[in-house]
């Protein structure tokens, strides 16, 4: 059982590959056609708090994230963390953050691009696939 050091609270493994997948956009059956399982089994995955080590990282590979982003993200203690970090104030002055100068080495809009290129990506990939299921059938 995975637990955080700083409040005991447990990390739901199912939830967060459920959490990570939602966010990518990918359905249940999505994955459960790339992994070679049913729609059930990834049901039974998410609502799972521990995963055996091999299932956890067939289903990190076939997200494209960190096996560890999995075992220990705690959405409630992300929260937490970002709003005890960033002191935001005076919303008028374009939402100036107290003490924080953000200065990014990289231009905002091309990584929204290539996210977005990203995605269509995807996209593609999920249309290619579910052609390929209803070829077969």
């Amino acid at each position: 059982m995975t637990i955080d050091n700083t409040t005991s609270r447990k990390i739901h493994q199912g939830r967060n590959i459920k959490r990570f997948r939602e966010i990518l956009g990918i359905k249940q059956e999505a994955l459960a056609y790339d992994m070679g399982v049913s729609q059930s089994s990834i049901s039974d995955y998410e609502s799972k708090e521990i995963l055996d080590d091999k299932v956890l990282e067939k289903i990190a590979g076939f997200l494209k994230v960190p096996t560890e982003a999995i075992k220990n993200f705690d959405e409630e203690q992300a929260v937490n963390i970002i709003a005890n970090t960033y002191s935001f104030q005076d919303f008028k002055d374009n939402a100036v953050a107290s003490g924080f100068n953000y200065q990014p080495s990289f231009n905002p809009v091309d990584k929204m691009v290539e996210l977005y290129e990203r995605m269509l990506q995807q996209q593609k990939e999920m249309i290619d696939k579910l052609e390929k299921l209803i070829e077969k059938k």
